[in-house]
């Protein structure tokens, strides 16, 4: 059972630890397709925390982003092959922040091809958020289910 459990991981790991991989490979000067790709979309949650929280609330720079979802992907991606919770949080992490702002299908019409395109990753990626959600619930009740055996002392049979 641990053989498949580390298998499973490493192929569902190997989504983001190959893509943080690809990233780092094209980031260059200006943070390469992936900054061009995020830029337009940050100027949208910029104008949002403008309109919302008064000018000067946040900048965010396009090139520290990406390096942030690298970082995310990538270190997140390789704790969760060994099995620690914290790369589960990081992936969650970049789950949470990067699949709105990525799959913004909800900006075009219901007939377009690119809605359906958008909906189909969006929904991909709540999947694989789901599945990290699970993979935590199943550790923390295994830890508890042996705290419990552990405290619990056998009586010896007279």
């Amino acid at each position: 059972m641990g053989f498949f459990s580390f298998l499973g991981r490493l192929l569902f790991a190997s989504l983001f630890i190959l893509s943080a991989w690809q990233m780092f490979n094209d980031f260059g000067e200006d943070g390469g397709p992936a900054a061009k790709e995020w830029a337009a979309k940050l100027v949208t949650v910029e104008k949002f925390l403008a309109s919302t929280f008064g000018k000067g609330a946040l900048n965010i720079d396009t090139r520290h982003f990406v390096a942030a979802c690298i970082v995310l992907k990538g270190l997140g991606g390789l704790l969760f092959v060994f099995g620690s919770s914290t790369g589960a949080y990081l992936l969650i992490y970049y789950l949470i922040f990067a699949t709105p702002l990525l799959y913004d299908f909800y900006n075009y019409n219901v007939g377009e091809p690119k809605f359906f395109r958008l909906l189909s990753e969006f929904i991909q990626s709540i999947a694989l958020l789901g599945a990290l959600l699970f993979f935590l619930g199943m550790k923390n009740s295994i830890v508890r289910k042996q705290l419990k055996n552990k405290a619990a002392p056998k009586q010896k049979a007279s």
